[in-house]
């Protein structure tokens, strides 16, 4: 059917069309959607974990913190991960990453 076909078409028969369109459509991506999960079943692979090798997993030393907010003696930072705000905050007034040290912390 060409474009100017639909042009020239009522809006009945236009309905019709887009009735049959829909139809057609639902019944393919039924069976694609049909044919991707029999596809996944298929190929689906167990999730690995500790639990299905039935070995623990290995401890991990605590990691102590090395900074401290100076303001806020609670808050700290062991150097591991995204830096928190208070230390990003003390960095751009002016105090280096030194200033911030926990006396005695294995950071040097």
């Amino acid at each position: 059917m060409k474009n100017r076909d639909l042009k020239t078409m009522s809006t009945d028969e236009l309905w019709k069309v887009y009735e049959q369109v829909v139809k057609e459509l639902t019944c393919k991506i039924g069976a694609e959607k049909a044919r991707l999960d029999d596809r996944l079943r298929r190929i689906s692979v167990p999730v690995l974990t500790a639990e299905a090798h039935d070995r623990p997993r290995r401890p991990y030393p605590k990691v102590l913190p090395k900074y401290r907010n100076p303001n806020n003696p609670d808050q700290t930072w062991a150097g591991r991960g995204k830096e928190p705000r208070w230390l990003r905050a003390q960095l751009r007034s002016g105090k280096k990453l030194d200033d911030l040290l926990i006396s005695g912390s294995a950071a040097k």
